[in-house]
This record gives C-alpha cells, structure tokens and sequence, in this order.
C-alpha cells in the first residue's frame, strides 16, 4: 500500500527562557514513521509522551516556543509531494489545511463558536478556502454532508451549547471532512463521552474512512479504542516511538515492555485478578534519562539500556520495537 505521509528523523523541541535559564523540552525526539494511504494509524502513549506534540508538527501547527531542530515530513498529496515544514503559511492556509489535513480537536467546544449556529462555522470556513458562490447551493450541499454522517439538518440551526456532547462531537467531524480530506488527525475524540456515545463517534470515524479511502490519525491513551478501530498501532513513551505493529500483531504479541505494560492493564471480562501499576513516573524531557527513557521504569533494564539508545528493531509482520532486550531476537541478527 503506498504511503500518504514519510516522517524521517523528526526532533521537535520546545525552547524556553525564564529568568535566563534556558530548557529545551525533547518532546518528540528523532521520529521516524510513515502513513499509509486508506488506513487508520493509532497513537497511544500515556499523558505528555508528545503525541499532542507530534500532530501539531504533522498538520503544521507549528507556533513559539515549538520548533522543529531536524527531520523532514514528506506528503503525498493528490497534488504532488510536500514537505509540510517547508511549506508557506499562505499556501498552509489556502491549499492544505482542512483540504489536505483536517484536525478533529480535543474537546468539541474547542473548535465550536459558542456565539455562532452551527451552519454559521460551516460558512466560516468554507467561506475562507473555496468561498459561497450560490447560497441556494451551499445549504444543500452542507445539509447533505451532514445527513450523510447521520446528523438530523436541524443541528445547522443550533448554538453548541445546545447540543449534546455527542452531537457536538460528530458535528466537529462533519466540519473536519466537509473537503474530504486526504487525512484527518483525530485527538483524543471520545474523551469525556460516555462509552455508548463513544462507540457511535469510533463508528463515524471509520465509516468516513472507508466512504472516502483517506487516512485517519487517531491519537488516544485508550488501548481499547486502538484494538476496536486501529490498522496499525504506534506507541510513544517520552518523545520516542518505541514500538509499531498492525494492530493483531501488537495485542497478539506485545515486544517493549511498555507496549506489554499497557495491554495487560486492559480489563478482561471474567479476569478477577488485580492489575498492576507502573512504577516512577515518566521523566521530565527537558532532563531525560539517558539510553533508553524507559529503563529507570523497567523492570527488566539491563546496565546497556542505561546508557545506550535502542535502535529500532524490524521484528517481521510490519512490526518494529525499540528494546535491547530483542537485538537476538530481530530476523536480521538470526542471519
């Protein structure tokens, strides 16, 4: 399958003065993956890994005190190859944002206009990239995208606050795929949605995805939301990508002790036994351990993981991991 997005050697840092001290924060630290075109990629990682991070740089939202220090963040749009660091904001503005790369927020009412009925924010944004040329038009085509997605018109003619929090949730996709985009970036969705609202907002998501063949993003910590939806998983831990497998493999058959850590947290029906908490904390990246950032945690650490950074190891199936735990275990090493 041919790859929308190549992320090679990405380091984005936040660079900081306050009381002339300098902190350069390693949020994400030499990254590299890739998209594939018709697939829905998952991000999970507990809370600061840098996976709100890494989509900021992926879309293009890069502002002070982030920036970018390395690497590169290929696209293959229907338009040719763009390396979306080096492209300029007018051009962002105008030809990529919401046409090429749509950003589904954290939170509906980040991205709702509390003053404005919902059709309003359809017209802010189209007006800004394609413009209204016949009103007549326009309200056909919004109805119809929005029934498509199984909202009733009527929410065109509503203030946010008073919609459900569900409902909010799926007009803020309907807003994200009215271009159709080649690939929406969906974080954290269903947070604070109960879960029968939950599962609704994950069905919408992936019956876009398979109606368009474009590529979702979806960034989440739950682990169960990954193994209900995701193609393939990426794991993070402290600005790293450490492990990344189709989804089947990495439930299957977890390699990094953290990737194992957080799929046995999952709850098993019938399973009464109790599940264990990780140790420490994860460390501050403005002073991150050196060698492996996860080895003060691991339970298995090894006197190289403290000094030595792991190389991300091809472990066959799609599946690759960052451990020294597997260097015997890669096919390349059994040659």
């Amino acid at each position: 399958m041919a790859n929308l997005l190549q992320v090679q050697g990405l380091k984005a840092y936040y660079k900081t003065e306050m009381y002339g001290i300098s902190r350069l924060v390693k949020a994400v630290d030499d990254v590299t993956m890739n998209l594939k075109k018709n697939e829905i990629y998952g991000i999970a990682g507990e809370s600061s890994c840098g996976k709100t991070t890494l989509i900021k740089v992926l879309s293009g939202t890069i502002k002070n005190p982030l920036k970018v220090y390395e690497g590169s963040v290929n696209y293959q749009f229907k338009r040719g190859e763009k390396d979306i660091l080096t492209v300029p904001n007018d051009e962002l503005q105008r030809d990529i944002r919401w046409k090429e790369i749509a950003y589904v927020m954290q939170g509906s009412m980040s991205v709702l206009n509390p003053v404005r009925k919902v059709m309003k924010t359809f017209e802010d944004i189209i007006a800004t990239h394609e413009g209204i040329k016949n009103r007549k038009e326009f309200n056909e085509r919004i109805r119809e995208h929005v029934k498509k997605l199984g909202l009733p018109p009527d929410v065109l003619k509503s203030y946010p606050h008073e919609l459900s929090g569900g409902m909010r949730q799926r007009v803020a996709i309907a807003l994200a795929t009215v271009f159709h985009p080649s690939l929406i970036i969906a974080d954290e969705p269903t947070t604070a949605l109960d879960v029968v609202v939950q599962r609704g907002v994950l069905q919408l998501l992936k019956e876009i995805q398979s109606a368009s063949h474009n590529t979702v993003m979806l960034v989440t910590h739950d682990m169960a939301v990954h193994a209900n939806v995701a193609d393939r998983v990426g794991i993070m831990y402290a600005g790293r990508l450490v492990e990344e497998a189709p989804a089947d493999v990495i439930f299957r058959r977890p390699r990094h002790p953290y990737t194992q850590h957080l799929i046995s947290s999952l709850p098993v029906i019938g399973d009464k036994t109790g599940k264990g908490s990780l140790d420490g904390t994860p460390p501050n990246l403005a002073n991150p351990p050196e060698g492996c950032r996860f080895h003060p945690r691991c339970k298995e650490a090894m006197k190289i993981c403290k000094t030595q950074v792991p190389a991300m190891l091809d472990m066959g199936e799609e599946h690759r991991a960052a451990c020294h735990l597997l260097n015997n275990e890669a096919p390349e090493a059994k040659q």
